[in-house]
């Protein structure tokens, strides 16, 4: 059975770092590292980061593999492991994964966002464990006088082909340890045909027993001898600051030890802790008493009057005003101005604020001694953590070491450390002291990075076929550049770039244009990011032009598509592609036509449903993945939203976990029709007015698809893999709300939807 195990990783190498060095410890143990940077030139999808892949093999033949990327539920510490030990023809019930603790100089980035863990580290982990491979196939031939290429390595055993002859692998590796490393054309990979677990199907998960039998390590379970706790009354409002604070009363609370003042961010908010006064106690209800003992009085600045349903009239009044173009082909305007008002189509969509409510709230623990901190978090950007909290400290990078626990779910949230260094700011009080610093549900609620709101509006002109020759979108919403640039008001490409400027429709005259607007809280990634507001528009957009036109949607979106080519996304904006190659990753409509083609196969669309039945059909271009959804639902009398069935096809080039891609695709389905349908977080006086999941709701049990299909295509090795994780989300709230109107006539243009009575 394949153990996740921690072990000390001090003394992980012995002898000097090249492109795959082995080193034999002084346990017996076979270390290896990849240091060999990866450029565009070398890796499909030409990463940014610089992997340092640990792999080791003991006497017994135990291989241990280091995940350096943490996991939060999409499998990324099973999958990477995996793709290891397949090159290294490892059998994995002898194979242990090991988490990395967080250090750019030995692994490189280990921020997990942007579904790229795969798509960056595929090559890299292959490279790994080939090396590994041939390296003990050229000991065992020279330990049996041999060629090479009479040996094989197979299942942790080297073979003598002729002969029979076998060797384990922990017999072979000290003296591996002392070969050349192979490298370049030296290096061999296993063909596709060849793969071994890579894109087989089902693989046991590394943590499967330690999480379902409560041993797994989430923030949440870090337990030191004295240990305190503490939380913190953070700002209500952002940019608040500390007025006056009395604490008496929370001093007098049996078990609180301290307060602690934590300072008011400065500038741009970026990661920095929103400020307040952290209490700190013997156990966490004490601390939580304590807190609510406090009688502070803020100074509540400039954001003291955000209103969400004053915002919307805002973002709704920008997106009716001219904004700034992203993208302008063809004369959208004088084709607007001259067409006849019959031709014209004209629609405005909403959507709120989200919240990423992760079933664990964030938590991070610290502890000072002397000129060193140790840190346990739940964090999805190890290094940048570290980073904050060494600034918090006044320490080095070097002075700090972060451990990155599992994480009960992040989408973007534990990417922004402001916990850890709150956590950072209070232990440095206290030398000596584990301090583990606690967020409630109501503090993740209220004072979260929230997904932006945003309103956008669709204009469309039609030719005689009811197909658009001109199309104008403009969007409006406070984007993320706010969190690092103060004032920053408008979109920045890469965030329009996702479902907006990039369309890939088989159009005259296309204009995408963004507008300026304030932001008034903190904006953060979430996942898909501004995939989910504008597939959300323009998906609904469609489906209101095929109905428009007389025609069946899924035959309208063919036609819009156009014919298949595969089109350069530089050619629509330098930031539309995810960073990637527009060389290697073309938006290819042909690939579009096949995850259409998928979805609604699956669904049965065209079939005749019953009564107050409908299905939905919505379709996104996303961190590199094609995807389409169609939804079924039955609505009852009083307008109760029941969905039936849920068919999702996916096109992520390379499967190399299929069942990882398809509970991603299962988790996404349930995550688009919870913002759909329950998802909305809003604003007076500058607060959330939400708190828990009685008024922030996820999707319950009850209102779940009978049935999800996921469907698989195009499973084509020879591409560069596309994103899983976060693909999944932006085309289920407009598959939805188009059922919503197959089977009422009731159009829904502002999410959440909660009834259609």
């Amino acid at each position: 059975m394949t153990q996740a195990a921690t072990i000390s990783r001090r003394t992980f190498l012995q002898g000097s770092v090249g492109a795959l060095t082995l080193a034999v410890t002084a346990t017996g143990e076979v270390w290896a590292q990849s240091a060999r940077k990866y450029g565009a030139d070398t890796m499909p999808g030409g990463t940014v980061d610089d992997p340092l892949v640990f792999v080791s093999i003991a006497q017994d033949g135990t291989v241990t593999i280091v995940a350096h990327r943490v996991e939060m539920g999409t499998g990324i510490r099973t999958s990477l492991p995996m793709v290891v030990a397949d090159e290294m023809e490892a059998r994995w019930d002898q194979v242990k994964v090991v988490q990395a603790e967080a250090n750019e100089a030995r692994y490189g980035s280990q921020n997990v966002d942007g579904s790229r863990s795969m798509r960056h580290f595929l090559m890299p982990m292959r490279r790994v464990g080939a090396a590994a491979r041939q390296m003990l196939e050229v000991t065992a031939a020279a330990r049996w006088s041999v060629p090479v290429s009479q040996v094989r390595a197979v299942q942790h055993q080297v073979i003598h082909q002729p002969s029979g002859r076998r060797l384990g692998y922990g017999e072979l590796a000290a003296d591996a340890a002392k070969l050349t490393v192979p490298k370049g054309e030296a290096l061999k990979l296993k063909s596709q045909k060849e793969f071994r677990y890579i894109g087989k199907g089902k693989i046991h998960i590394a943590d499967a027993e330690a999480i379902t039998q409560g041993r797994a390590t989430y923030g949440m379970d870090t337990w030191m001898p004295n240990m305190v706790f503490a939380v913190v009354a953070r700002a209500p409002v952002l940019g608040a600051k500390v007025r006056t604070v009395r604490s008496e009363k929370a001093l007098a609370v049996p078990g609180v030890l301290k307060l602690v003042e934590i300072p008011a961010f400065a500038g741009a908010p970026a990661f920095q802790p929103l400020g307040g006064v952290a209490v700190v106690a013997r156990n966490t209800w004490a601390a939580i008493q304590g807190r609510a003992a406090l009688e502070i009085e803020w100074d509540e600045g400039p954001n003291r009057s955000y209103d969400s349903v004053a915002y919307r009239n805002t973002l709704e009044a920008a997106v009716s005003a001219p904004g700034k173009p992203l993208r302008d082909q063809g004369n959208v305007q004088a084709t607007w101005a001259t067409a006849p008002a019959a031709k014209k189509f004209d629609a405005l969509y909403y959507l709120p604020h989200l919240a990423h409510a992760s079933m664990e709230p964030p938590v991070a623990t610290a502890l000072v001694k002397g000129d060193r901190c140790e840190i346990w978090a739940s964090v999805q950007a190890p290094q940048g953590a570290l980073e904050l909290a060494a600034a918090v400290l006044g320490y080095t990078p070097e002075q700090v070491k972060l451990n990155p626990l599992l994480l009960g779910g992040g989408f973007g949230r534990k990417s922004k450390p402001d916990y850890v260094a709150e956590a950072a700011h209070v232990a440095k009080t206290m030398p000596g002291t584990p301090v583990k610093l606690v967020w409630t549900r109501e503090d993740d609620i209220h004072h979260d990075y929230l997904h932006t709101v945003s309103a956008e509006r669709l204009q469309a002109v039609l030719n005689d076929h009811g197909l658009p020759d001109s199309w104008l979108h403009r969007t409006a919403a406070p984007t993320i550049a706010s969190l690092f640039v103060q004032g920053a008001k408008e979109q920045q490409p890469f965030e329009v770039g996702m479902s907006a400027i990039n369309i890939p429709f088989d159009i005259r005259d296309v204009r995408i244009e963004v507008a300026e607007v304030e932001a008034r809280t903190r904006i953060g990634w979430f996942r898909s990011v501004s995939n989910i507001p504008h597939a959300f528009a323009v998906q609904s957009f469609i489906a209101e032009l095929a109905h428009r036109a007389g025609k069946d949607h899924k035959q309208y979106a063919l036609e819009l598509l156009g014919p298949s080519r595969k089109i350069n996304p530089g050619e629509l904006s330098d930031q539309t592609n995810y960073s990637e190659s527009p060389t290697l990753y073309p938006v290819d409509t042909a690939r579009y036509r096949g995850v259409i083609e998928a979805a609604t196969r699956g669904a049965g669309w065209g079939r005749k449903l019953p009564p107050g039945h409908g299905l939905g059909l919505a379709f996104a271009y996303s961190f590199l993945s094609y995807t389409a959804t169609v939804v079924e639902v039955a609505i009852d009398a009083q307008g109760n939203v029941q969905i039936v069935a849920v068919d999702m096809a996916m096109d992520c080039g390379p499967q190399i976990n299929p069942e990882r891609v398809r509970s991603q695709m299962e988790g996404g389905a349930i995550m688009g029709l919870s913002l759909a349908l329950t998802g909305e977080i809003s604003f007076e006086n500058g607060r959330v007015k939400q708190s828990n999941f009685h008024d922030y709701e996820v999707l319950r049990h009850a209102a779940s698809p009978r049935v999800i299909r996921t469907h698989l295509v195009n499973n084509d090795f020879s591409l560069p893999p596309g994103g899983v994780g976060e693909p999944p989300v932006p085309p289920v709230a407009p598959a939805l709300c188009n059922a919503i109107f197959a089977a009422t006539g009731k159009r829904i243009r502002a999410l959440p939807i909660r009834t259609v009575a």
